[in-house]
């Protein structure tokens, strides 16, 4: 929490902040690592999911009463897609913030030269493709 300058200290929330600025959530970390080792079972379970059943919750018993919840069927697994997929979306996501962050500078390029009074007009080096087809 922090407080608003020249506000009467009205609080403020802000996110957790973490040491790492890699923007994965907590739990993807240790699922890779757990679902490399052979002879292991990692199951992911959506909180909101195990929150309606009832029995311990407490930090102590949560592991035990997870696995006991996992081998009797009583959760359901979510889905985490396999690791080329995964490599796929991470490449994919990288693009799209990479195509975002250049049309921003662009942008802003653009903002600054006309507020200097300097209209750029960019044309691209090859002319239109005509249209080929029948009629």
């Amino acid at each position: 929490m922090s407080r608003l300058p020249g506000k009467r200290a009205r609080p403020v929330l802000r996110g957790p902040r973490r040491g790492d600025a890699s923007g994965l959530p907590d739990w993807k970390p240790f699922y890779y690592l757990l679902e490399d080792l052979p002879g292991v079972e990692v199951m992911l379970v959506n909180a909101r999911h195990v929150k309606n059943l009832p029995g311990r919750k407490t930090d102590v018993a949560d592991a035990t009463w997870l696995a006991q919840l996992g081998a009797h069927g009583l959760v359901r697994g979510s889905f985490v897609p396999p690791e080329p997929v995964r490599q796929l979306r991470d490449l994919t996501r990288t693009r799209t913030a990479v195509t975002r962050e250049r049309t921003r500078e662009i942008q802003r390029l653009e903002k600054l030269l006309e507020d200097a009074g300097i209209k750029l007009v960019i044309r691209r080096p090859w002319p239109s493709l005509p249209r080929t087809g029948c009629g």
